[in-house]
């Protein structure tokens, strides 16, 4: 599938604006109704640019990056083909640069295949951005990922055979004619993930020189980016006929975000439906998606297991025996899918899912089961290996590479209106039954 990263960076740096003429080429054409949308603000006209363009994104996601970044302006055009595009903006609300690539797919070169954009981290020059990379070099990534893999990745035997697929493609010399480092990576990628089919295996390229020893975290600016984005919580009301309805698109870390959970859990606890909203939700801590399933059961309930191939380690994941608050019982619980909700957020639908505890409406998930770690390969190039995997106590294995599958098919923009419908019934029926 094409990828599509919308990664903003807190560091900004200034670049002189310059007039920027955009290329009248199928690439050229796209990326100038993308901007022309996305300024707009529009959610008509950014909801006809998806339509016509880029199907798989989302409307939801690009409205909040817009309203994340005010828009942009067009400083720059860099390399142009007629199915590439690569091109410098800057947020019109602050200082932040931004590079990105724009690619359209050959059969349909109105379609957009791949959209990269990114901050331009301080002191990166145009050189880093375009790097260019020797053979020395291509053998050195190479033998870097093959080294990371067969030593984390989840799945020895098939770390094995990508191993081998990328030795050989070097020896044959698919990769003499990449010499773009960010090219390189996403070529790597692709062939690794041919093998794979694994959705959080990525190789990785940073203008920025990486540093040997992974950073320390920072606690206070973890905390106060998730405080700002509100843990990713977005909304949470209730609905006419008390039905409860919550929107989050992140399971963020409970030490940080455990008490925005639970003041969303209590707000929704004593409706009589419940709608969660995950159409938008990329994933995150294992243990937040058991801190929020906590407060949909009343006993306690054996949800997902994660085994560490390298440690050789299982770790159980239960629902709680305490919440701060009220628990929302065993009450009607729907929950809206697309297939942009992944990872973790996957999880809570397939523990749901599997334990007969909730009805899930939308579309098939994106299928991606196996944690992942960061490791460094040189200065500029990394590997993202997933390192264990989710065992359901159910079912026996978990959804990667196949999604989690509906109890209810609906195209994600209409999941909402048919989850309401069902909430509603169900209400009616449990009055009618007392």
């Amino acid at each position: 599938m094409p990828t599509r990263t919308l990664l903003v960076l807190l560091a900004a740096v200034c670049l002189r604006a310059q007039t920027a003429a955009i290329p009248d080429t199928p690439a050229g054409r796209v990326l100038s109704a993308w901007l022309d949308a996305f300024n707009s603000g529009d959610k008509g006209r950014l909801q006809a640019y998806l339509a016509e363009h880029d199907r798989s994104n989302s409307l939801d996601r690009m409205m909040a990056f817009r309203d994340q970044t005010g828009g942009f302006e067009l400083i720059g055009i860099g390399k142009s083909e007629p199915l590439r595009i690569e091109f410098r903006v800057k947020e019109k609300g602050s200082p932040t640069v931004g590079a990105g690539m724009l690619s359209v797919k050959e059969s349909s070169p109105g379609e957009v295949a791949e959209f990269d954009l990114r901050a331009i981290p301080p002191g990166v020059t145009e050189a880093d951005l375009n790097l260019k990379i020797d053979p020395a070099t291509r053998a050195r990534v190479v033998e870097g990922a093959a080294a990371k893999l067969d030593e984390y990745y989840v799945f020895p035997e098939v770390a094995k055979k990508m191993g081998e697929l990328i030795r050989k493609r070097l020896k044959d010399g698919a990769y003499d004619h990449v010499d773009d480092a960010g090219q390189f990576a996403r070529t790597l990628t692709d062939d690794l993930r041919s093998v794979s089919h694994d959705k959080h295996l990525r190789v990785g390229f940073n203008p920025a020189p990486l540093p040997k020893d992974r950073p320390k975290p920072d606690p206070a600016r973890e905390r106060a980016q998730m405080e700002r984005a509100n843990c990713a919580f977005d909304k949470v009301e209730r609905l006419p006929s008390n039905v409860g309805y919550l929107k989050f698109d992140g399971f963020m870390d409970p030490a940080i975000c455990g008490a925005t959970a639970a003041a969303a859990m209590n707000f929704i606890a004593h409706t009589d439906a419940l709608i969660v909203d995950l159409r938008e939700n990329g994933g995150g801590e294992p243990s937040m998606v058991a801190f929020i399933t906590s407060y949909l059961f009343d006993e306690p309930t054996h949800l997902n297991d994660l085994y560490d191939r390298k440690e050789n380690t299982t770790s159980q994941y239960w629902t709680l025996p305490y919440v701060p608050g009220a628990r929302f019982g065993m009450k009607p619980v729907f929950v809206l899918t697309s297939k942009h909700t992944f990872s973790g957020a996957e999880e809570f639908c397939y523990n749901l899912k599997n334990l007969k505890r909730a009805t899930i409406i939308g579309e098939t998930t994106g299928g991606g089961a196996h944690p992942v770690s960061g490791h460094r390969i040189d200065d500029h190039f990394m590997i993202g290996v997933p390192f264990a995997r989710a065992v359901n106590p159910v079912s026996k294995t978990n959804w990667e590479g196949t999604g989690v599958e509906p109890d209810v098919q609906a195209p994600a923009d209409e999941a909402f209106s048919v989850a309401k419908k069902m909430a509603e019934d169900a209400v009616r029926k449990g009055k009618e039954s007392r």
